[in-house]
């Protein structure tokens, strides 16, 4: 269906730049993305996902992301739902929190 992965795992894997070009959407809402977000994650809340479909492509891997990993989850299996390359589906299970409990960089007004 999609592979979970952790913010270390999303860190080896893609931040590093080796897995070549992939999306990452943050899946929360934009007063939530706005207040606090991982660098490069593009913000395509769960509320809108069906109708941005478009916005994402097919053809590259596709990261999400949201607080705790369930909503992203919703969004990973409606990209399987959709036709999308399960094994090009990823969900970053311990989200955004996890992330900032790790100590690693975030963007937004929360981080200024």
């Amino acid at each position: 269906m999609y592979t979970d992965l952790n913010s270390e795992d999303f860190r080896q894997q893609f931040a590093s730049g080796e897995s070549g070009e992939y999306q990452f959407v943050d899946v929360r809402e934009e007063e939530e993305h706005a207040e606090v977000h991982i660098p490069g994650a593009i913000n395509i809340p769960l509320s809108e996902f069906a109708a941005r479909l478009d916005e994402i492509s097919e053809d590259a891997p596709v990261v999400l992301v949201c607080n705790t990993g369930v909503r992203s989850s919703q969004a990973a299996l409606f990209l399987a739902g959709m036709g999308y390359d399960q094994d090009l589906i990823f969900n970053l299970e311990d989200g955004t929190k996890g992330w900032m409990k790790k100590g690693y960089k975030i963007e937004g007004e929360a981080s200024e």
